[in-house]
């Protein structure tokens, strides 16, 4: 019987440039050194059984891309009873930057990661603007009955809607470091997935064309059901704070 193995992992430093895809075709070479037996698609290119979450904005970090693997054991061969060696074992097959922060079994039938998570979280760092005057934007922005943005779609501009996907938006702090006219500060967001997903990106152009966006990092995706909310896979704050402690700084 089919198994699916749900991977939570981080993608921090230089490898934030690697696109999407690069990152597929990295876990791809990591999964075959693991040796676990992971299922292949059928037909005349067979490929390994893999379904990532919500795409990355390349150039953006995170501390929360999930990815599930269907696993189909060949020759009695099982997963091993400590998931921690599986979890140890597969970060170092991975490059500098990505690293295995939890993983765990699934229900085989469980919903698709695009399809379940309804929201992320990113904390965001804003440069060339004081913490008074983002504060000023940011109030204007949430009390706006609409915020317009341009996207291209099959070659076509359209305008779009951002403000239904912006569910919060607060200043979290400053960095501590400032230079002669410009000061960092610290944005943390959450924003819906649907009907259209935000990118930081775009959200920080609709406070402002002369803002700088000097760093994005996705903290969680969150799946909602009945009124409640949770994470499709929890990873331990000290396993986080190892990969990158300047992320886990909460706003007092």
């Amino acid at each position: 019987m089919a198994t699916r193995l749900r991977i939570r992992f981080s993608k921090v430093g230089k490898i934030r440039f690697t696109s999407h895809r690069d990152v597929a075709r990295m876990w791809e070479r990591a999964l075959r050194r693991s040796g676990l037996p992971v299922a292949r698609s059928q037909g005349f290119n067979p490929r390994p059984l893999l379904a990532f979450g919500l795409a990355l904005p390349t150039g953006a970090e995170s501390l929360a891309e999930y990815l599930d693997v269907s696993l189909v054991p060949a020759d009695g061969s099982e997963l091993p009873a400590d998931l921690g060696v599986l979890a140890a074992e597969l970060t170092a097959a991975l490059p500098e930057g990505i690293d295995v922060l939890a993983l765990a079994t699934v229900p085989s039938d469980a919903g698709s990661l695009q399809q379940e998570v309804t929201s992320c979280s990113w904390d965001l760092e804003v440069r060339n603007v004081t913490a008074s005057e983002l504060a000023r934007r940011v109030e204007q922005l949430l009390d706006a009955p609409s915020v317009s943005v341009q996207r291209e779609r099959k070659g076509r501009q359209h305008d779009d809607d951002l403000r239904p996907s912006v569910r919060t938006l607060v200043l979290s702090s400053l960095n501590g470091v400032e230079t002669p006219g410009e000061t960092s500060v610290r944005l943390r967001a959450d924003v819906a997935t649907r009907p259209r997903g935000v990118r930081p990106r775009e959200l920080v152009e609709a406070l402002g064309t002369d803002l700088v966006l000097a760093l994005a990092r996705r903290t969680q995706q969150w799946i909602e059901h009945e009124g409640a909310r949770r994470e499709p896979l929890v990873a331990d704050d000290r396993v986080l704070a190892l990969i990158a402690p300047h992320a886990m700084e909460r706003a007092s």
